[in-house]
């Protein structure tokens, strides 16, 4: 239950159900490897949630193992722990999360779900995140189907913020203008209240890689979110292979080149 993640900014995972009912259409990467490695023969499988019934024996198990290597947990890599519309993915989320916390182990929580207000009564070392790439809700039903809507998943966030909570937002994968034609700066002061951002580009999508320099304008954006976070003092982190691979321009360049793109 319990491994060693090689997302780079991950430290252990679990992922306690396999597949996941939002059923994103980006497409979505653990889907992908899930076909590949025969753990779902078709998309309407991946969207029919299996939840392993044992996940807290597991705990128990691989905790003593592993307590002295791990520095977080998150919830989840290849699957939603507070999957939108299972109360009981949602009550064994918590549970996993209370074992863990019970253990001086903290937890790093992403969701496309709705997160629980009584996470505030939880573990302060623990930080809950939710994904965020758009504003609009038509976008959301075509490449979201079955996750939350936009704002009721980020008035969650901001509750738990405002209830003393560490909090953080993944904007990725992030849609080129070709998929849809928004302001990233509308979706980031939507946020501004997050401790830490996260961006990346989309990737395994034909339409974004026939989209005319992609990298060069995936790296604006990103020297936008850079800039965003600098100015209201938020952490962040550009995923890896989502900039051109070049010197990263000095603060006073990098504000000319926000500007120039608005």
């Amino acid at each position: 239950m319990l491994y060693k993640t090689g997302v780079e900014y991950g430290d252990y995972t679990m992922n306690h159900v396999q597949g996941c009912s939002h059923g994103c259409r980006y497409p979505c990467y653990a889907f992908l490897m899930a076909k590949r490695f025969g753990k779902a023969k078709t998309y309407e499988q991946w969207c029919e949630p299996k939840l392993v019934s044992n996940t807290l024996e597991l705990l128990d198990s691989e905790i003593p193992r592993y307590k002295e290597k791990i520095n977080t947990v998150q919830l989840c890599f290849t699957t939603d722990p507070f999957m939108y519309g299972y109360d009981e993915i949602c009550s064994m989320s918590l549970a996993s999360i209370a074992k863990l916390n019970e253990n001086a182990i903290p937890v790093v929580a992403l969701t496309k779900g709705i997160l629980p207000r009584e996470l505030s009564g939880y573990s302060a070392e623990n930080v809950y995140g939710i994904t965020l790439v758009s504003l609009s809700e038509e976008y959301r039903v075509e490449a979201e189907p079955g996750a939350s809507p936009y704002l009721e998943r980020i008035a969650a966030l901001k509750a738990l913020h405002d209830a003393g909570c560490k909090t953080w937002v993944s904007i990725e994968p992030y849609p080129t203008p070709n998929i849809i034609k928004q302001e990233l700066d509308t979706l980031l002061n939507a946020v501004s209240f997050a401790d830490r951002i996260i961006f990346g580009r989309t990737n395994y999508n034909k339409t974004v890689s026939s989209f005319p320099e992609a990298k060069r304008w995936y790296t604006d954006r990103a020297y936008e979110v850079i800039t965003f976070c600098k100015t209201h003092g938020i952490d962040y982190h550009i995923k890896n292979g989502t900039m051109l691979d070049c010197a990263r321009p000095t603060e006073t360049e990098s504000n000319k080149r926000v500007l120039s793109h608005r």
